[in-house]
């Protein structure tokens, strides 16, 4: 049986690194991985995804709807939308808790998530949320090491070990932002 991960957010907050140290964390860990990545409008701060399926089972990369063991987003709205479209019965959803407010929120023709919206809704189909939130984040594309850090220390993908997904994060990261990375991602534990 595939373990399927769906990966959401916004255009500049690091999914397409997150999405790849979960892809090589998998296949070092020998598991057969399929994924694909959803760039569309990233660059002006459109909805990215990214879809992982890993096991001998997955033939194909996209997660189907409904199928997502794992949603995994950066910012709030995409974890309730993530949840409600890819969130399978019984999965788990880890996000992190920040808000880039479409402009409709803005101008007061909607409302945005809470934290409890999210929770009412997986809960509504027997899911379990984990909300991550580390004050000090200079950059909020390292807010992915703290989503991979609380990955771990939940063990929330069979087969992957807290060791293998560092041992990738020291190989993809720049030199530069390595330390800070490590430090996230250990905090988030």
């Amino acid at each position: 049986m595939a373990f399927n991960i769906y990966i959401c957010g916004v255009g500049g907050q690091g999914i397409g690194l997150l999405g790849a140290a979960l892809a090589q964390a998998g296949e070092r860990s020998g598991l057969t991985v399929r994924s694909c990545d959803t760039h569309g409008l990233a660059q002006r701060g459109g909805v990215v995804s990214s879809h992982i399926r890993l096991g001998a089972d997955a033939l194909t990369p996209l997660v189907p709807e409904g199928g997502a063991d794992l949603v995994l987003a950066l910012e709030r709205l995409e974890a309730l939308r993530g949840a409600a479209q890819y969130l399978k019965k019984g999965g788990k959803v880890i996000y992190y808790d920040t808000a880039y407010q479409p402009v409709s929120v803005r101008t007061g023709q909607a409302q945005y998530p809470s934290g409890e919206d999210i929770a009412k809704q997986v809960g509504e189909i027997g899911g379990e949320v984990s909300v991550v939130t580390l004050p000090g984040i200079r950059d909020p594309r390292m807010q992915n090491s703290a989503l991979l850090g609380r990955l771990a220390a939940l063990k929330a993908v069979p087969g992957l070990k807290t060791e293998v997904i560092e041992e990738v994060l020291k190989e993809i990261l720049p030199p530069t932002a390595l330390e800070e990375n490590l430090r996230i991602f250990h905090s988030a534990h």
